[in-house]
């Protein structure tokens, strides 16, 4: 099979030419800077105004509520350091989880360093956060709580309407890491009680670069990028037009098809499941079955490295990832395996699969065929696959 099988659609996605159409015209002929005083700049504001309405629409916010950054990372540190600023009278102590973006982990890390308290919560087995344990967490002197919406590496889908209703029961805000999220499953900020909102626009077929921070309209919140007074003074920085636009057209394109393309990612998702766990032996599902992106699939494949994985699927055509892109360089299990309770040994055996509407049928049965054979050739060379074979057999 000479066809490229793109599986990794949570690291990022094909910009869809009708977005990259959208986008064209905002580096060519309408190539000013809206906030120049001009008319042809003036007219290309507008652009950008009625791109925040389409978004804002979207998640059932305001357009003054929505503020562009250069992605998912960066509205997540926004998001955590200047509300940790903001409120550094009021309190010092936020909650997150364990099994967050690093984008939130390593910004809680920066605030340790410089006197903030950080409590993380434990997972269950299946990813998700305790309620009980939550609501204990919260003190006095706790401005904010941040989980995610959904994990980019297992897909599990957190109670956010809960966690929300909990922080404003003691009166405190409540920020969520919505990039794997956002496009791909229905979100109402005012019916999910969230304060905060971090999304990123190459996770759902928009360009890279551009993302945005809800922030509910009365909160305060510092700067985390200062200079000029775009984004009503709060983000400083030439605005990213052509990437607003795609953006929006993203927005536009997700919206409209979101049940079906759920409906049918859901299909292949349970299809590629069911397969892998009837036809493969030793396997373990990552995440909730039911309560998951549609998209998603993880596994962990015991007596298997993943990285080996990778490079054999590599060759047969396929695209996955042994856990996020983010940290595909580093030789560490993942932390969201291990916050799951995964060993140290059967966490570096993992798989992430995640489809698109563009993924089919033969290409999820060529993959599991394609798995089939490459974990039996991995399993054969594993040292460690054949004493516990031994030991099967000398005990039955």
């Amino acid at each position: 099979m000479n066809k490229l099988i793109y599986l990794d659609n949570a690291a990022t996605t094909r910009v869809l030419p009708d977005i990259s159409a959208a986008m064209s015209p905002y580096s060519e002929e309408l190539f000013g800077n809206p906030a120049s005083a001009y008319t042809f700049s003036g007219n290309i504001n507008c652009k950008v105004d009625e791109a925040r309405r389409v978004i804002a629409d979207f998640i059932g916010a305001g357009p003054k509520e929505i503020f562009f950054t250069g992605g998912g990372s960066e509205s997540d540190n926004w998001a955590l350091k200047g509300l940790a600023f903001s409120l550094r009278d009021r309190g010092r102590h936020i909650i997150t989880s364990k099994i967050e973006h690093h984008a939130v982990l390593h910004t809680c890390e920066f605030l340790e360093k410089i006197g903030y308290d950080i409590t993380y919560l434990d997972v269950d087995s299946n990813g998700f956060i305790s309620l009980d344990r939550l609501e204990k967490a919260i003190r006095p002197d706790t401005i904010l709580i941040s989980i995610m919406f959904a994990n980019n590496e297992i897909g599990t889908i957190e109670p956010v309407k809960e966690i929300g209703r909990i922080a404003h029961e003691h009166g405190v805000l409540f920020h969520t890491d919505a990039v794997q999220a956002y496009g791909h499953v229905k979100i109402d900020v005012n019916d999910m009680n969230i304060d905060l909102l971090s999304v990123s626009g190459h996770k759902i077929n928009g360009p890279k670069g551009i993302g945005f921070l809800y922030i509910r309209s009365g909160i305060r919140i510092e700067p985390l990028i200062h200079g000029g007074s775009q984004e009503r003074g709060l983000r400083g920085g030439t605005t990213n037009v052509p990437g607003i636009i795609g953006l929006a057209k993203a927005t536009e394109i997700a919206g409209a098809g979101l049940a079906d393309r759920a409906d049918y990612e859901i299909g292949l998702r349970d299809r590629l499941i069911e397969r892998i766990e009837k036809e493969i032996p030793y396997v373990l599902l990552n995440g909730d079955r039911r309560q998951r992106l549609p998209n998603n699939v993880s596994f962990c494949f015991r007596f298997i490295e993943g990285e080996s994985l990778l490079i054999l699927l590599d060759e047969n055509g396929i695209c996955a990832s042994s856990g996020s892109a983010c940290t595909s360089g580093s030789l560490d299990p993942s932390h969201v395996l291990l916050a799951i309770g995964r060993p140290h040994e059967i966490a570096h055996g993992s798989l992430r699969l995640t489809l698109s509407d563009e993924t089919t049928k033969e290409d999820i049965d060529y993959t599991v065929d394609s798995l089939k054979k490459i974990i039996t050739r991995l399993r054969e060379m594993s040292p460690l696959y054949e004493d516990f074979i031994r030991k099967q057999e000398a005990a039955s």
